[in-house]
């Protein structure tokens, strides 16, 4: 199967300052091409994503988004019929290579997916589970100082301290976002991948979620899935635009919004289509 070789985006043009000098990159692919079995999903993705920064993918359905960021902690291994080739680095270290540990991989890059999925189990059990698992804690005062950390840093703890024997499930939509976002936080991970974490929830919620994605990437990387581009403008600090499995443009997000350079970016950010 021939692959094109003269991508029109390679992200190592767009390293600016970002007003506060040189950031470091967290996540980079290079040459990452994907296929479900003969459909070429992602074109020779070369992308940097810095760290403690948050970095939001746009574009039309379908277009490769999810596909990617699915990339980013291995989860398109569990599709028989995916193949990958390039390279996937995390500090520099190549995730596909082998012998390397999905497991160990998906805990340092933890997810928030679209739907809220809580576990059916208690508040508390929702939040200790994972880290009691990978003995990053011990049942005791150390896990319950963890549960409420974790909560804490999730903007829930407040609103839930007096029923952690409670199910998550009982919890409303926009509060079990916020408990699998403190769930993914308790493991300690470098990396949180957001797949349209807000699209199912009510505009309070959605505030809510996207003023916590703005505290937490001073203590981590943030990778979020949008259709929803005046989210991407009010929260993300870099914009990655994928159309049809490439990516397109990727930069400063104002630059992205205010002076695209690419027609196609223009074109879909204008509403002309998408």
């Amino acid at each position: 199967m021939s692959k094109k070789v003269d991508m029109k985006v390679d992200s190592n043009n767009f390293k600016g300052d970002m007003g506060d000098g040189e950031k470091k990159i967290k996540v980079s692919s290079k040459d990452l091409w994907l296929w479900y079995g003969e459909k070429e999903a992602l074109q020779g993705v070369n992308l940097d994503i810095y760290e403690k920064k948050i970095t939001a993918f746009i574009g039309p359905s379908g277009c490769g988004k999810s596909t990617y960021l699915r990339c980013l902690n291995r989860m398109n291994d569990l599709i028989d019929s995916v193949r990958i080739e390039g390279k996937v680095e995390i500090d520099g270290h190549d995730i596909y290579a082998p012998g390397v540990d999905e497991v160990a991989v998906r805990k340092r890059v933890g997810m928030v997916f679209q739907q809220p999925n809580p576990f059916p189990k208690s508040i508390y059990e929702n939040v200790a589970y994972a880290p009691l698992m990978h003995d990053i804690v011990k049942k005791g005062s150390d896990c319950d100082e963890l549960v409420e950390n974790s909560l804490k840093g999730a903007g829930l703890w407040e609103e839930v301290k007096d029923m952690l024997k409670q199910p998550g499930t009982a919890l409303s939509g926009g509060q079990q976002q916020r408990l699998c976002i403190a769930r993914t936080i308790a493991v300690q991970p470098d990396v949180i991948l957001m797949d349209e974490p807000t699209s199912a929830l009510d505009p309070i919620s959605t505030q809510i979620i996207e003023r916590l994605m703005i505290e937490l990437k001073e203590r981590f990387t943030l990778i979020v899935v949008t259709h929803n581009m005046q989210q991407a403008a009010r929260v993300a600090d870099m914009t990655a635009f994928f159309h049809i499995g490439e990516l397109v443009e990727y930069g400063e997000t104002e630059q992205i919004f205010v002076n695209p350079q690419e027609s196609r970016t223009e074109q879909y950010i204008t509403g002309k289509f998408g």
